[in-house]
């Protein structure tokens, strides 16, 4: 295990516990969530040695890589995933005219390839192999691993997206500069990251799947993140809802916490955290941050 001596955002060296939390995906390891108490980060610490981490994804319930079983949930899944593909392609289409996108953490590929099919030049990164060869085989992608992030040239890419990636990655801060570098001058940058101050964070508590130990090393709010682009000199242009994650969040949280998977109590919960984060500054479950250069 790795501990972490100094804040990832402010270099402090004075953490508390805030919540401690199991990996209830796989193996039930307990793992502990700290708070800088200075600038009020959270992060899982200690954590696997990056070395070690690749087990924490070896299961058949990591969806992000592993839908193919016909279940009402993944059916589910695909469907709502393919409507937010929509949203995000119009969303990037309305916010940037250009035609070099790079998506970082890309799964099997299934985003990018809509921009592939509107004549964007696109390339992935994505460092699981399966993912990767799915991406390759299924729609002829360009996907290569995290090493090629040192293979593109500096102020190349018009848009750049992590979409639930920022939260997994190993060099934090060493990863945002060199996006940065590779994003051109006038390019936009896009992240969505869980929201740790959202309804249904507050009521699941260590059962809230976004949590996500260990796999998930970092756990996000409004404030936390504003800070951490400021200290890499990038600005946040607009702050957009994902609002159908509230409802993905508390299905899985719901059965985190009682062992039993139900559809209406997830919706009713989802519902509610929704409705919190109308009136409580746009806390909701999940957010995408829009960015570029400062």
């Amino acid at each position: 295990m790795e501990e972490i001596k100094n804040c990832f955002i402010c270099g402090n060296d004075k953490f508390s516990q805030f919540i401690k939390c199991k990996d209830l995906l796989l193996t039930k390891e307990e793992f502990q969530i700290v708070q800088c108490e200075k600038c009020g980060f959270l992060f899982t610490n200690p954590r696997p040695q990056e070395s070690d981490i690749k087990k924490y994804y070896e299961s058949d319930e990591y969806i992000s890589h592993k839908s193919n079983k016909k279940t009402l949930f993944n059916t589910a899944y695909r469907l709502v995933r393919n409507l937010a593909i929509k949203k995000k392609f119009k969303l990037i289409s309305e916010l940037k005219q250009g035609n070099t996108l790079l998506d970082i953490g890309c799964g099997t590929g299934e985003f990018i390839n809509i921009f592939k099919k509107n004549k964007w030049e696109v390339y992935g990164v994505e460092p699981n192999k399966n993912a990767r060869e799915l991406a390759v085989s299924n729609y002829g992608l360009n996907v290569k691993d995290e090493e090629s992030l040192n293979n593109f040239d500096n102020n190349f890419f018009d848009v750049i997206t992590m979409w639930h990636v920022l939260e997994h990655v190993y060099p934090l801060n060493q990863r945002i500069e060199k996006v940065k570098q590779l994003l051109k001058d006038d390019g936009i940058l896009i992240v969505a990251v869980p929201n740790c101050k959202s309804w249904d964070a507050k009521f699941y508590k260590e059962f809230w799947a976004a949590y996500d130990v260990p796999r998930h090393l970092y756990h996000f709010s409004q404030q936390t993140i504003k800070l951490l682009f400021e200290n890499n000199n990038l600005q946040i242009l607009k702050t957009i809802p994902m609002k159908f994650d509230s409802y993905f969040v508390s299905l899985l949280s719901e059965k985190y916490s009682t062992g039993k998977t139900n559809y209406l109590k997830a919706y009713l919960k989802g519902r509610k955290s929704n409705s919190f984060a109308r009136k409580n500054h746009n806390n909701f479950s999940s957010l995408i941050y829009v960015l570029n250069k400062s």
